[in-house]
């Protein structure tokens, strides 16, 4: 079987799921991309298997490696809405151009926990320049991270703990994804592996990442070990179908799918 192609997500939380997969050309050939751009590219059959946001299953005939996404049960600090008056007083509110998953998040808990109808406006991920169009603004990622609320005088709504809130389940962001055979049971195991080796080399992930800063160091560490959840069991897999459910019932994806996975 020749390299499966993988499109990943070029954010500090995946580096644990693609921990030395570089070092194997002989099962991967991997490119890195924001989380949009790579479901783009898994429809357009330009990569085998993505990294993709958790809604995306839904726009293709999809399966899902088994035990490995990108989750958390609870807060997961790097996906917020922030905003300039309480959530529940939100008139308009910016969307990270660059999410898919959140975005249906954040539509969900606007009609389901917050009891609001913002007007939605789409826009790149600056949240300075979201704020200023704008009561609120959507931002994942490294952004979301590493944004000082208090310095910008704002509040930060965390949407993995807004999602435990409303449904008492755990969040799936993003899983690998694709058609029937992108992958076979050798690559599955590489996959598996590189992620069991990501999480047991997360001290080390956050060595390279603070380059000598002890304060980001702390802080990565304390993301990558315990906010973070690479598992898909049984609590996992309830709040993706719940996900699923919701985005289906308010319009945000297409159609029901039965979750699928590799063998």
């Amino acid at each position: 079987m020749r390299p499966s192609r993988l499109g990943a997500v070029a954010y500090l939380n995946t580096k644990p799921l693609v921990r030395g997969l570089a070092a194997r050309p002989d099962l991967f050939a991997i490119r890195f991309d924001v989380p949009s751009v790579c479901a783009s590219l898994l429809h357009e059959g330009q990569v085998d298997l993505g990294l993709i946001p958790a809604v995306e299953y839904l726009r293709g005939d999809y399966a899902l490696v088994p035990g490995i996404a990108i989750g958390s049960d609870g807060p997961v600090r790097s996906v917020a809405v922030f905003s300039r008056v309480p959530i529940d007083r939100v008139e308009t509110l910016a969307l990270d151009t660059s999410s898919r998953t959140s975005v249906a998040l954040t539509r969900i808990l606007c009609a389901r926990l917050w009891n609001i109808a913002p007007r939605f406006i789409p826009a790149a991920p600056d949240l300075g320049a979201m704020l200023a169009r704008a009561d609120a603004a959507l931002v994942i990622g490294d952004p979301a991270l590493t944004a000082d609320e208090d310095r910008l005088g704002v509040i930060k709504t965390d949407l993995g703990d807004a999602w435990r809130t409303l449904t008492g389940l755990p969040f799936v962001y993003a899983a690998w994804t694709g058609r029937d055979r992108a992958v076979d049971d050798e690559q599955v195991a590489a996959l598996t592996a590189a992620r069991d080796r990501g999480v047991a080399d997360a001290s080390a992930i956050a060595r390279e990442v603070a380059r000598g800063d002890t304060a980001v160091e702390h802080r990565t560490l304390t993301y990558l070990r315990d906010t973070l959840k690479y598992g898909l069991g049984d609590r996992e897999t309830a709040g993706l179908e719940r996900f699923h459910a919701l985005a289906v019932e308010l319009g945000l994806a297409p159609g029901s799918r039965p979750l699928r996975f590799f063998a």
